[in-house]
């Protein structure tokens, strides 16, 4: 099969990240991020292209396409709910298929009004009332994620000035949440039902949480909403138990979610299933028979204006450490390697270097160069300054060297710094 080029637009969000993750190291997919504002995604994707026009902007269409056909895209995962809606809704417009429900799904699921309307009839869609009479009730945007605008109202004191013909009044749910992500492939059939509870929230987003058992009641709920409703490739919904322990819906989304990497920790990677289905291919799903738990906060990726081709590198206490190879020193090192950066070895390590090589496991090809001094001597006597970095984690060798060539020099933690999260 040739490659097939996949377009993640806007690309600097939670679930543009985890696309990113799912799809980057595939042999047969080429992954590409845009975006109209640049976020994170520029940190992320090797093919990045920001200055995407807004979709509101009257020459969207006409770049788009310049777009899609210089890089030979084939599929867009739209990774907000408003632009998979915008792009469903002018699908005929663009050129690249669209990892999306249909307009009318989509339509249905950017509302909450019209979801609940569109699954009246079953038990699982949660009690809406038409004025506040009596509490608790939730309250939420008909259009809107990330729980941005939910309100829990206890009494007439709390509520809101705000105009609630733009929200949906419901029941409040007092229990459990779960998340259930699914896919559906390209005859309509539901082929992945993978529960997840969501057990610590950080701006809407999940940060916590694990792999629940699929039961027959959640199985229901997942079947009727397929039943109903039109699919193709992955999509999500959530739920939350009542008072009496019953699941009710809360909303449902046609867009990749950013802890779907829950699933795909199981072996189920949806991203990936969902552009098979786009591209008309049979899917077969075979997951991991484990549990898995997540727990993550930020992370931080840099860049730094400094251009270096050459790197020189301590040995004790920074490539190994504690007697154990340094894992995010030996990955900053093969990727210097693929940017072919020079990698020298400056070291006073005070045995046989090669012995300790074969100690570790660590190849000497590994370095264009090895340099293997006597401890009285001094690093800074050894080094070419022109475009180079220096890693040690001795503080009294970093110094001589910035006091000598004022390079940039790194201590091992610095190593963060440095690494190169694209792919």
């Amino acid at each position: 099969m040739p490659k097939i080029n996949v377009l993640i637009f806007p690309a600097g969000e939670i679930n543009s990240i985890e696309l990113h993750d799912a799809l980057s190291t595939c042999v047969n997919i080429e992954v590409f991020g845009a975006s109209s504002i640049d976020r994170h995604g520029e940190y992320v994707f090797k093919n990045y292209i920001s200055g995407v026009p807004m979709i509101t902007d009257d020459v969207f269409f006409e770049k788009f396409n310049l777009l899609l056909k210089e890089k030979n895209i084939d599929v867009i995962f739209p990774t907000h709910d408003t632009v998979a809606m915008f792009l469903t809704e002018n699908k005929d417009k663009i050129n690249a298929k669209i990892i999306a429900a249909n307009q009318e799904t989509t339509a249905i699921c950017r509302d909450k009004e019209k979801t609940y309307k569109s699954l009246k009839d079953f038990d699982f869609v949660p009690k809406i009332y038409n004025e506040l009479t009596d509490f608790p009730v939730f309250i939420k945007p008909k259009e809107g994620q990330g729980a941005i605008g939910a309100k829990l109202l206890k009494s007439k004191k709390d509520i809101p000035d705000i105009d609630f013909k733009d929200y949906v009044i419901c029941e409040y749910l007092p229990g459990d949440e779960y998340t259930v992500d699914c896919l559906t492939d390209k005859n309509g059939d539901l082929c992945v039902i993978s529960p997840r509870s969501r057990q610590r929230l950080m701006a809407g987003v999940c940060v916590a949480g694990k792999t629940e058992a699929l039961t027959s009641e959640i199985k229901n709920i997942a079947e009727k909403i397929n039943a109903i409703l039109s699919f193709e490739g992955l999509w999500w919904f959530q739920i939350k138990k009542d008072q009496n322990n019953k699941w009710k819906l809360l909303e449902i989304s046609t867009r990749c979610a950013g802890t779907m990497c829950l699933t795909r920790a199981k072996g189920i990677n949806l991203p990936l299933l969902s552009v098979y289905v786009a591209m008309g291919c049979d899917v077969e799903v075979d997951a991991n028979q484990m549990g898995v738990t997540i727990d993550r906060t930020l992370i931080s990726r840099y860049k730094i204006d400094y251009e270096y081709d050459t790197v020189y590198f301590d040995f004790d206490d920074t490539l190994t450490i504690n007697d154990r190879v340094h894992l995010p020193a030996i990955r900053y090192l093969y990727q210097c390697k693929n940017q072919n950066k020079k990698i020298v070895l400056l070291t006073k390590h005070d045995s046989d270097i090669y012995q300790t090589f074969e100690k570790y496991a660590i190849s000497p090809k590994l370095f264009d160069q090895i340099i293997h001094i006597t401890s009285e001597k001094e690093k800074s006597d050894f080094i070419n300054p022109e475009k180079a970095i220096f890693v040690d984690n001795a503080y009294q060798e970093r110094k001589k060297m910035q006091d000598k060539y004022k390079i940039p020099t790194f201590d091992v933690e610095g190593l963060e710094v440095l690494l190169d999260w694209r792919i």
